[in-house]
């Protein structure tokens, strides 16, 4: 298992950094609707939504990302316009796709929580790619820094645990791990990136990250449990679905995107 979680990482690092790094903005708009979608479908196979509904709440998490990069979606979602009008499709599809009002106030909220969990959460991302790319590599260090840190030093030093109910595994150490893990890459960061931003902000954002990433981690195994399933998908061997691996910057990435225009 841990093996598998390498190579997977050997493979999908590279590959961030260069879709990040070496290609337009937009490119990298692309990966986020294609990791949030494969991320979305598992949300609503989670919640036992099948069929044309989870394919039309797909959809609507396309056009949510194409809204960034078309003008005339950019005015609609800007008046408000467009979550609407995508209520009404994914309010439609459920009238007609299932032909039963049972069950249907629980559907759309689900569907409409697919929407804002996943795409939602990701939007955020472009946002601060086109602020910078390096805020791109602060979070994604930070999230991974966080998440390795909090995984060894709880396996090794785990003695308390954290949210037993939720997640019997994690502990009150490997939380610690991952506050500590997020500091000490926004340093590293910073030293790499952001010579002009302070070493307060740095260690502050990072920490922010790792204890964000956290809660990120707990809201999807929440979830799971819920639904009674150990991970979301078996897309990524070792790491398990794309939610699971998306679930901490899920979190991170609007957090921080929000302390980026506080400090700007």
């Amino acid at each position: 298992m841990h093996a598998q979680r390498v190579i997977v990482a050997f493979i999908a690092v590279p590959l961030l950094y260069f879709i990040v790094a070496k290609l337009p903005p937009l490119f990298f708009l692309g990966l986020l609707a294609v990791s949030g979608s494969l991320a979305l479908y598992e949300f609503y196979r989670l919640c036992g939504i099948t069929g044309g509904r989870a394919y039309a709440g797909l959809c609507c998490g396309i056009v949510l990302y194409a809204s960034w990069a078309a003008p005339f979606l950019h005015a609609l979602r800007m008046q408000l316009w467009l979550p609407a009008a995508l209520f009404m499709v994914l309010a439609a599809v459920r009238l007609f796709d299932e032909r039963n009002p049972a069950g249907s106030r629980a559907e759309l909220a689900q569907l409409v929580m697919g929407i804002m969990y996943v795409p939602g959460l990701l939007i955020p991302q472009w946002l601060l790619r086109l602020e910078a790319v390096e805020w791109i590599y602060l979070l994604y260090l930070c999230v991974w820094a966080s998440d390795s840190a909090a995984y060894y030093l709880g396996k090794h030093f785990g003695r308390h645990k954290l949210y037993v109910t939720v997640s019997p595994k994690k502990t009150v150490e490997g939380a610690v791990g991952s506050i500590i893990g997020g500091g000490l890459a926004a340093v590293i960061s910073g030293w790499w990136f952001f010579q002009s931003q302070g070493l307060l902000f740095l260690v502050f954002a990072g920490v922010l990250i790792g204890a964000v990433s956290i809660v990120g981690d707990l809201v999807e195994s929440m979830l799971k449990r819920d639904a009674d399933i150990k991970d979301s998908g078996g897309l990524l061997p070792g790491h398990g679905g794309v939610l699971d691996r998306l679930d901490s910057v899920l979190f991170a990435g609007p957090v921080l995107y929000m302390l980026v225009q506080v400090v700007s």
